[in-house]
């Protein structure tokens, strides 16, 4: 089944990736902009995403480890700066952005809500 952690910044980003067993189930990234007080990202797009996958999630039947990392407000996201742009383990062009860890699979933007490709990128785990 799914195991679900929730990660905010670069610096516990960093930290995590560092005990990932690569032995063990495949981690999923889900990088998203920070709530804000309603409980929605400030990103539009994160916030038409996040359900989708969540629904998608939950009828998996597979072990993975789904990460949700919260790449922090608006003004740090656009600084070209971040260090989620910036890193060589994320480069991160935009928000939604889920990233296989260890693999080159990834979904951008609105191909986060698009069921088949989160489908085709769980298959591609063998």
């Amino acid at each position: 089944m799914v195991n679900y952690v929730d990660i905010k910044g670069f610096q516990d980003f960093s930290k995590y990736t560092e005990q990932i067993d690569s032995n063990g189930p495949p981690v999923l990234f889900f990088f998203s902009g920070s709530k804000l007080p309603n409980g929605n990202s400030w990103c539009p797009d994160c916030v038409e995403a996040e359900p989708v996958v969540k629904a998608f999630l939950s009828e998996l039947k597979k072990d993975i480890t789904f990460v949700y990392v919260d790449v922090g407000d608006r003004d740090y996201w656009k600084d070209r700066a971040c260090p989620f742009r910036t890193d060589s383990r994320t480069k991160l062009m935009v928000i939604p952005t889920i990233i296989k860890w260890k693999g080159v699979q990834r979904l951008e933007g609105s191909q986060c809500n698009n069921r088949e490709l989160l489908q085709m990128l769980m298959e591609d785990e063998d």
